[in-house]
């Protein structure tokens, strides 16, 4: 008897409460299932169980093997239906969370061709201001920018994303174009405060050299959407990731600035527990939002090669 088919005899000697009841559900006589539970006490060197003719009680011991026999054949046979679906049709509840804009704008047409294609999936979406934390949350798989510090999650790059600095020509004719860094300190920035990072700080750095600049203007806010407008009206200077002003610069509305300068790491990242590493709904899912990035999201054409 190996030791996977002893735990599940014991939970099941548990279950049902008697010897008789085990004998007679396994198609043994109640002598045999006694030998049986007398081999793995003697192997074990304790004595799991109180028994007399018609009951069985646990001891310590024996309450301490159940509860470790039902939690390892939890995870065997959770990791065996993983194994095995990996292959198949996802299916089942796939829970997303995405930021606001981006959600919005591309998190959620993802999802609607996604479920299309595999109507056996029901996916949640949950739109939040700020990234949450997986393992604290009811969350299969978040989508997440830039660098991604907690060891215990697995991330997945989705698209190669780059913050640009940008202004509208109407801004630039009265007030110029900055050279350097340090120049943006005397120009009216459209400052973003979103999740926890330094409000009104922006990195530049040019090869080896990294310069913070402390930036400032008349207008602030934490959605990317009205920085964005306030930037087409001609308010000041905004750094913003190219998904959401590539089309505005391929137009003319808006102009890059410093742009030969590397802003803060901005890669698109799906991030999931190591546990649902062999899950077919987020394997197939995470697949998929490359795919669709890939054939859909917006760019600047000098950033289509290096995503191709």
């Amino acid at each position: 008897m190996n030791q996977v088919s002893e735990l599940a005899f014991f939970i099941q000697l548990n279950k049902l409460g008697s010897l008789a009841a085990t004998a007679r559900e396994l198609n043994l006589t109640p002598p045999a299932v006694s030998k049986r539970l007398a081999r793995l006490e003697q192997r074990l060197g304790v004595r799991l169980l109180n028994r007399t003719t018609r009951s069985i009680s646990l001891t310590a011991e024996g309450e301490l093997y159940l509860t470790n026999a039902q939690r390892l054949l939890g995870e065997i046979e959770e990791m065996e239906r993983q194994v095995s679906s990996s292959r198949a049709e996802p299916k089942g509840l796939l829970r997303v969370n995405a930021p606001l804009g981006f959600g919005r704008t591309h998190i959620s047409p993802a999802i609607s061709s996604f479920v299309k294609r595999y109507p056996e999936v029901e996916v949640q979406l949950h739109l939040t201001d700020r990234p949450i934390n997986l393992p604290d949350n009811a969350i299969d798989v978040a989508v997440r920018f830039g660098e991604l510090p907690d060891s215990r999650l697995i991330a997945r790059k989705i698209a190669v994303n780059r913050r640009r600095l940008c202004a509208a020509p109407v801004y630039l004719e009265a007030f110029g174009h900055p050279d350097t860094p340090d120049d943006l300190s005397r120009h009216n920035c459209i400052v973003l405060r979103q999740n926890d990072s330094a409000f009104g700080i922006w990195r530049l750095s040019k090869g080896k050299q990294t310069e913070s600049i402390k930036v400032h203007g008349s207008l602030s806010t934490n959605d990317g959407e009205v920085a964005l407008n306030w930037a087409l009206d001609g308010h000041g200077i905004l750094m913003r990731a190219e998904w959401n002003v590539a089309s505005y610069l391929r137009t003319g509305q808006l102009v890059e600035v410093l742009g030969d300068y590397e802003t803060p790491p901005a890669d698109i990242y799906a991030v999931y527990l190591e546990r649902l590493n062999l899950s077919a709904k987020v394997s197939f899912f995470i697949q998929h939002l490359r795919d669709f990035f890939r054939d859909n999201i917006d760019r600047p054409h000098d950033s289509l090669a290096a995503w191709r």
